[in-house]
């Protein structure tokens, strides 16, 4: 009996068990977009930068040819008009995907930029960066020195062209947060985004070397532009090492989306990045949308220790108001239904006469799920004089003579 009465109590606890779990997993499919492929990914929001989905979005990982959406946006920031530069012998001697470039040969960078981008060819990679600053290694520290200004912490170039590299400092490497800071960057911010757009989302090109000896033809190989409405750019990549990987953007209703995946299966499952990359984009469609958080900040008083007060004369403190700088009236961010934004006043204290009018006294600070998305400035809007004797003295000759 003791053991029938012990088998039903563990079925029970084994039910509960079950039960309990299940609420929690539909509560984590509501959140996200679901099971992916990739071993690391982000969704960001391509206006403010804002992760809205990250799976192990900041692991260091293999970045493959992705690579060259940096080397392509530096080139484009850094090169000469019409500017030409030489095959190396190093240049030359890329393993394949190449253009096949011979030794000595000249060509125009901005061409080698869709050879870059459009085939993702490893020597002309390596012709853009000598071009550009001399050496590979010169190049490399430019697109270490570019991602450090693009907030990008765990991200480490060797080469410019994605392939799998290590030195001292570490391995050829980003996360698919830096990664999607980057893409934000190339075709949002740099002022050569409307460039890296129309390079990126050309379908064919051809050109020929400067001598015109030989001539080449280029197809976009990036299946992402003619999957869904609105895709704006992307790169595709993939070594032994980083799996296949991509980064690309969509825009649509005036939302602008990027994904980034690393990691995303190997031969023979070259097709999960477009899985992934679809699954991500509808999760952003259908869950996302801009609101206006704006709220009106009404003016405070700030204390202001030894100034002049009008009406009480010897009261040695005053206040002055305070209020925002610049007043936008609207405050649009991309949200989805259960988040909310909070809005907190900071003013600083301890101010002494005297105080100038526009003098910043605080700031309004507007955070989404932890995140700080704006922040506006509180300054004084009058300006507070100091209390000294000779203040004191003609105002106590007014008084007596009144």
């Amino acid at each position: 009996m003791k053991r029938r009465w012990s088998s039903i109590i563990s079925l029970v606890c084994i039910l509960s068990m079950c039960l309990c779990r299940t609420p929690a997993k539909a509560q984590e499919t509501e959140k996200g977009p679901g099971e992916l492929y990739a071993r690391s990914a982000v969704l960001m929001d391509a206006d403010s930068g804002r992760i809205l989905f990250g799976k192990e979005a900041d692991k260091a990982r293999p970045m493959a040819s992705t690579t060259k959406i940096m080397t392509c946006i530096l080139a484009l920031e850094h090169m000469k008009e019409d500017q030409e530069t030489e095959a190396s012998d190093y240049a030359a001697g890329q393993p394949e995907v190449h253009l096949g470039v011979r030794a000595g040969e000249r060509y125009k960078i901005r061409d080698l930029l869709y050879s870059l981008m459009l085939e993702s060819h490893n020597d002309s990679a390596v012709m853009i960066a000598e071009g550009i600053a001399g050496s590979v290694e010169q190049f490399a520290a430019l697109m270490n020195q570019k991602a450090a200004e693009l907030g990008c912490k765990n991200t480490h170039f060797i080469t410019p062209n994605g392939l799998d590299g290590k030195d001292e400092k570490g391995i050829h490497s980003t996360t698919a947060a830096d990664l999607a800071r980057i893409m934000k960057y190339c075709i949002m911010d740099s002022p050569e985004r409307d460039e890296f757009l129309e390079i990126t989302r050309t379908g064919s090109f051809q050109f020929s070397d400067v001598e015109k000896k030989r001539s080449f033809s280029c197809n976009n190989h990036n299946a992402f532009l003619g999957m869904m409405e609105g895709a704006l750019s992307g790169k595709t990549g993939f070594t032994g090492d980083a799996g296949y990987c991509y980064v690309g953007a969509l825009e649509r209703d005036g939302r602008t989306f990027i994904v980034a995946l690393l990691a995303c299966g190997w031969p023979n499952n070259k097709g999960y990045k477009w899985k992934d990359t679809r699954k991500l984009m509808e999760y952003g469609l259908a869950n996302y949308d801009y609101r206006d958080v704006w709220e009106e900040t009404e003016e405070e008083e700030l204390p202001v220790k030894g100034g002049i007060s009008e009406s009480e004369i010897y009261s040695k403190n005053t206040v002055v108001p305070v209020g925002l700088k610049q007043k936008t009236g609207e405050l649009r961010v991309l949200m989805r239904d259960g988040e909310s934004v909070e809005v907190t006043r900071k003013l600083k204290g301890g101010f002494k006469a005297p105080v100038k009018k526009g003098t910043c006294a605080g700031k309004v600070i507007y955070t989404l799920e932890g995140e700080v998305i704006a922040s506006y400035d509180l300054v004084t809007l009058e300006e507070a004089g100091k209390r000294d004797f000779l203040w004191c003295f003609q105002k106590m000759l007014k008084q007596f003579c009144c």
